[in-house]
Protein backbone atom coordinates (compact mmCIF):
# COMPACT_ATOMS: atom_id res chain seq x y z
CA UNK A 1 0.00 0.00 0.00
CA UNK A 2 1.51 3.28 -1.12
CA UNK A 3 1.91 6.35 1.02
CA UNK A 4 -0.99 8.73 0.44
CA UNK A 5 1.33 11.37 -1.00
CA UNK A 6 2.04 9.06 -3.95
CA UNK A 7 -1.65 8.49 -4.63
CA UNK A 8 -2.28 12.22 -4.28
CA UNK A 9 0.47 12.85 -6.85
CA UNK A 10 -1.25 10.51 -9.31
CA UNK A 11 -4.54 12.39 -8.88
CA UNK A 12 -2.75 15.72 -9.35
CA UNK A 13 -1.14 14.48 -12.53
CA UNK A 14 -4.53 13.45 -13.89
CA UNK A 15 -6.55 16.53 -12.90
CA UNK A 16 -4.11 19.33 -12.10
CA UNK A 17 -3.97 21.21 -8.81
CA UNK A 18 -6.93 23.49 -9.55
CA UNK A 19 -9.03 20.72 -11.07
CA UNK A 20 -8.45 18.43 -8.10
CA UNK A 21 -9.14 21.14 -5.53
CA UNK A 22 -12.38 22.09 -7.27
CA UNK A 23 -13.70 18.55 -6.94
CA UNK A 24 -12.94 18.07 -3.25
CA UNK A 25 -15.77 18.49 -0.75
CA UNK A 26 -15.44 19.62 2.84
CA UNK A 27 -17.83 17.81 5.21
CA UNK A 28 -19.70 19.67 7.90
CA UNK A 29 -18.25 19.59 11.44
CA UNK A 30 -19.95 17.32 14.01
CA UNK A 31 -21.20 20.31 16.03
CA UNK A 32 -23.08 21.57 12.98
CA UNK A 33 -24.44 18.13 12.10
CA UNK A 34 -25.72 17.71 15.66
CA UNK A 35 -28.13 20.57 15.00
CA UNK A 36 -29.57 19.14 11.78
CA UNK A 37 -33.23 18.23 12.47
CA UNK A 38 -34.19 14.56 12.33
CA UNK A 39 -36.60 15.18 9.44
CA UNK A 40 -33.68 16.27 7.23
CA UNK A 41 -31.79 13.06 7.94
CA UNK A 42 -34.92 11.08 7.05
CA UNK A 43 -35.36 13.12 3.88
CA UNK A 44 -31.81 12.37 2.70
CA UNK A 45 -32.15 8.69 3.55
CA UNK A 46 -35.42 8.51 1.63
CA UNK A 47 -33.95 10.27 -1.39
CA UNK A 48 -31.04 7.82 -1.47
CA UNK A 49 -33.31 4.78 -1.04
CA UNK A 50 -35.49 5.88 -3.95
CA UNK A 51 -32.51 6.80 -6.13
CA UNK A 52 -30.94 3.36 -5.70
CA UNK A 53 -31.36 1.49 -8.97
CA UNK A 54 -33.48 4.30 -10.41
CA UNK A 55 -33.04 7.43 -12.51
CA UNK A 56 -31.85 10.13 -10.10
CA UNK A 57 -33.28 12.90 -12.29
CA UNK A 58 -36.80 11.51 -11.88
CA UNK A 59 -36.49 11.57 -8.09
CA UNK A 60 -35.06 15.08 -8.21
CA UNK A 61 -37.94 16.30 -10.38
CA UNK A 62 -40.52 14.82 -8.01
CA UNK A 63 -38.80 15.81 -4.77
CA UNK A 64 -41.17 18.62 -3.84
CA UNK A 65 -43.95 16.06 -4.16
CA UNK A 66 -42.11 13.70 -1.83
CA UNK A 67 -41.74 16.44 0.76
CA UNK A 68 -45.46 17.18 0.60
CA UNK A 69 -46.61 13.56 0.52
CA UNK A 70 -44.53 12.65 3.59
CA UNK A 71 -45.42 15.83 5.50
CA UNK A 72 -41.89 17.21 5.53
CA UNK A 73 -40.56 13.84 6.76
CA UNK A 74 -41.62 14.51 10.34
CA UNK A 75 -40.29 11.37 12.01
CA UNK A 76 -43.09 11.15 14.57
CA UNK A 77 -45.75 11.29 11.89
CA UNK A 78 -43.91 9.00 9.46
CA UNK A 79 -43.24 6.42 12.18
CA UNK A 80 -47.00 6.14 12.68
CA UNK A 81 -47.78 5.49 9.00
CA UNK A 82 -50.83 3.21 8.93
CA UNK A 83 -52.28 1.08 6.14
CA UNK A 84 -54.66 3.83 5.01
CA UNK A 85 -51.83 6.31 4.56
CA UNK A 86 -49.71 3.67 2.83
CA UNK A 87 -52.57 2.86 0.44
CA UNK A 88 -53.00 6.56 -0.30
CA UNK A 89 -49.29 6.91 -1.04
CA UNK A 90 -49.44 4.00 -3.45
CA UNK A 91 -51.92 6.06 -5.48
CA UNK A 92 -50.10 9.38 -5.06
CA UNK A 93 -48.66 10.52 -8.40
CA UNK A 94 -46.47 13.12 -6.68
CA UNK A 95 -44.03 10.37 -5.73
CA UNK A 96 -42.58 7.18 -7.18
CA UNK A 97 -45.13 4.58 -6.13
CA UNK A 98 -42.86 1.75 -5.05
CA UNK A 99 -44.48 -0.01 -2.08
CA UNK A 100 -41.39 -1.54 -0.44
CA UNK A 101 -39.48 1.74 -0.72
CA UNK A 102 -42.40 3.75 0.64
CA UNK A 103 -42.45 1.49 3.69
CA UNK A 104 -38.78 2.30 4.36
CA UNK A 105 -39.87 5.83 5.29
CA UNK A 106 -41.85 4.43 8.21
CA UNK A 107 -39.13 1.97 9.20
CA UNK A 108 -36.35 4.55 9.02
CA UNK A 109 -38.45 7.05 10.98
CA UNK A 110 -38.68 4.47 13.76
CA UNK A 111 -34.91 3.92 13.52
CA UNK A 112 -34.28 7.66 13.85
CA UNK A 113 -36.63 7.87 16.82
CA UNK A 114 -34.37 5.35 18.54
CA UNK A 115 -31.34 7.51 17.76
CA UNK A 116 -33.16 10.55 19.13
CA UNK A 117 -33.49 8.72 22.45
CA UNK A 118 -29.76 7.95 22.39
CA UNK A 119 -28.70 11.58 22.30
CA UNK A 120 -30.10 12.93 19.06
CA UNK A 121 -29.99 11.84 15.43
CA UNK A 122 -27.44 14.45 14.37
CA UNK A 123 -25.26 13.85 17.41
CA UNK A 124 -25.13 10.09 16.80
CA UNK A 125 -24.76 10.07 13.03
CA UNK A 126 -22.71 13.24 12.75
CA UNK A 127 -20.52 12.56 15.76
CA UNK A 128 -19.58 8.96 14.97
CA UNK A 129 -15.74 8.81 14.74
CA UNK A 130 -14.44 8.66 11.19
CA UNK A 131 -11.80 6.19 12.36
CA UNK A 132 -14.63 3.73 13.10
CA UNK A 133 -16.84 4.66 10.14
CA UNK A 134 -17.64 1.05 9.20
CA UNK A 135 -19.41 0.75 12.55
CA UNK A 136 -21.75 3.55 11.52
CA UNK A 137 -22.39 1.88 8.16
CA UNK A 138 -23.22 -1.35 9.99
CA UNK A 139 -25.60 0.56 12.27
CA UNK A 140 -27.39 1.98 9.24
CA UNK A 141 -27.60 -1.45 7.64
CA UNK A 142 -28.89 -3.31 10.69
CA UNK A 143 -31.00 -0.58 12.30
CA UNK A 144 -32.38 1.07 9.20
CA UNK A 145 -34.23 -0.16 6.16
CA UNK A 146 -32.44 -0.45 2.80
CA UNK A 147 -29.54 1.61 4.12
CA UNK A 148 -26.84 -0.97 3.54
CA UNK A 149 -23.97 -0.84 1.07
CA UNK A 150 -23.82 2.21 -1.22
CA UNK A 151 -27.19 3.62 -0.15
CA UNK A 152 -26.03 4.25 3.40
CA UNK A 153 -22.71 5.63 2.17
CA UNK A 154 -24.43 8.09 -0.17
CA UNK A 155 -26.91 9.08 2.55
CA UNK A 156 -24.08 10.04 4.88
CA UNK A 157 -22.16 11.89 2.16
CA UNK A 158 -25.24 13.82 1.04
CA UNK A 159 -26.02 14.64 4.67
CA UNK A 160 -22.67 16.39 4.86
CA UNK A 161 -20.88 14.09 7.27
CA UNK A 162 -17.37 12.80 6.69
CA UNK A 163 -17.39 9.44 4.96
CA UNK A 164 -16.05 7.33 2.12
CA UNK A 165 -18.01 5.96 -0.82
CA UNK A 166 -16.79 2.63 -2.19
CA UNK A 167 -17.46 3.56 -5.80
CA UNK A 168 -16.03 1.64 -8.73
CA UNK A 169 -12.99 3.94 -8.91
CA UNK A 170 -12.32 3.94 -5.15
CA UNK A 171 -12.60 0.16 -5.17
CA UNK A 172 -10.19 -0.05 -8.11
CA UNK A 173 -7.61 2.00 -6.20
CA UNK A 174 -8.06 -0.11 -3.04
CA UNK A 175 -7.49 -3.26 -5.10
CA UNK A 176 -4.45 -1.73 -6.82
CA UNK A 177 -2.98 -0.89 -3.40
CA UNK A 178 -3.51 -4.47 -2.19
CA UNK A 179 -6.01 -3.45 0.50
CA UNK A 180 -8.68 -5.81 -0.87
CA UNK A 181 -8.78 -8.22 -3.81
CA UNK A 182 -12.42 -7.66 -4.80
CA UNK A 183 -15.23 -5.24 -3.93
CA UNK A 184 -15.55 -5.01 -0.15
CA UNK A 185 -18.58 -6.52 1.53
CA UNK A 186 -17.44 -8.94 4.19
CA UNK A 187 -16.60 -7.77 7.69
CA UNK A 188 -12.92 -8.60 7.21
CA UNK A 189 -12.68 -6.67 3.95
CA UNK A 190 -14.46 -3.67 5.46
CA UNK A 191 -12.02 -3.72 8.39
CA UNK A 192 -9.15 -3.72 5.88
CA UNK A 193 -10.72 -0.75 4.10
CA UNK A 194 -11.14 1.14 7.39
CA UNK A 195 -7.53 0.43 8.39
CA UNK A 196 -6.28 1.72 5.03
CA UNK A 197 -8.36 4.88 5.26
CA UNK A 198 -7.18 5.46 8.82
CA UNK A 199 -3.54 5.24 7.67
CA UNK A 200 -4.14 7.61 4.77
CA UNK A 201 -5.99 10.06 7.02
CA UNK A 202 -3.01 10.08 9.38
CA UNK A 203 -0.58 10.57 6.50
CA UNK A 204 -2.53 13.34 4.80
CA UNK A 205 -4.35 15.18 7.58
CA UNK A 206 -7.52 14.84 5.49
CA UNK A 207 -10.82 13.22 6.41
CA UNK A 208 -12.56 10.23 4.86
CA UNK A 209 -14.44 12.31 2.30
CA UNK A 210 -11.40 13.89 0.70
CA UNK A 211 -9.26 10.76 0.94
CA UNK A 212 -12.06 8.86 -0.80
CA UNK A 213 -12.40 11.49 -3.53
CA UNK A 214 -8.65 11.63 -4.16
CA UNK A 215 -8.54 7.84 -4.42
CA UNK A 216 -11.30 7.98 -7.02
CA UNK A 217 -9.56 10.70 -9.00
CA UNK A 218 -6.31 8.75 -9.04
CA UNK A 219 -7.94 6.10 -11.24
Amino acid sequence: MRHFSEIHAIALDRHGEDGLAARLQTPNPPAELANVPADRWLAVMTRCVFQAGFNWKVIEAKWDGFEAAFHGFDIGRCAMMDDDWLDALLRDTRIVRNGPKIQTVRDNAVFLQELESEGGVGAVLGGWPSTAYIGLLDQLKTGGSRLGAMTGQYAMRFSGRDGFILSRDVTARLIAEGVIDKPAGSKSSMRAVQDAFNSWMDQSGRGLTQVSQILAMSV
